[in-house]
């Protein structure tokens, strides 16, 4: 054996290094990033099992449909992140068709445990007609927990 085979030894040990020193950052990189996602799964799941609420009623009458719901869960949601569904139509809770009241306060966006949420539309803004007894209106939050209620009819 001679100068040859110790240098080709020597040539496989420095590769086999470079490549041991170039494949344990990305292993590491990735279990991290998988740690990372597993986590944020978690807690997504823990805040949606935490998120309790209730739609109480849907009033429609006088051009003007009115939505009432409770946070009864321990986590604070954020109105503007909410989404309502009118019958098959989409009304952005936080734009302009939509007026926000939690616990009588029309400026606050943050609607926490206990306190209750009045949502108005105004009819007209709607491409569906609401009709007493026959539309359905759902309540979406942002862990996506949702509830629904029948519009009834009466005055907001």
């Amino acid at each position: 054996m001679g100068v040859s085979v110790s240098a080709s030894t020597a040539i496989i040990v420095a590769g086999l290094f470079f490549a041991f020193t170039t494949f344990y950052p990305v292993a590491a990189n990735g279990f991290d990033s998988v740690t990372d996602a597993q986590r944020g799964i978690q807690e997504r799941a823990l805040e949606q099992q935490n998120t309790d609420f209730a739609v109480a009623n849907a009033t429609g009458g006088s051009g003007t449909l009115t939505v009432n719901a409770t946070n009864d869960g321990p986590v604070g949601l954020v109105v503007s992140d909410a989404t309502l569904v009118v019958g098959n139509e989409y009304v952005d809770v936080g734009g302009p068709n939509a007026s926000t009241i939690v616990d009588g306060n029309a400026e606050t966006d943050l609607w926490l445990g206990g306190e209750a949420l009045t949502l108005t539309v105004n009819e007209g803004e709607l491409s569906t007609d609401v009709v007493a007894g026959e539309t359905r209106v759902v309540l979406v939050v942002e862990s996506g927990v949702r509830d629904a209620a029948t519009v009834t009819e009466g005055s907001p």
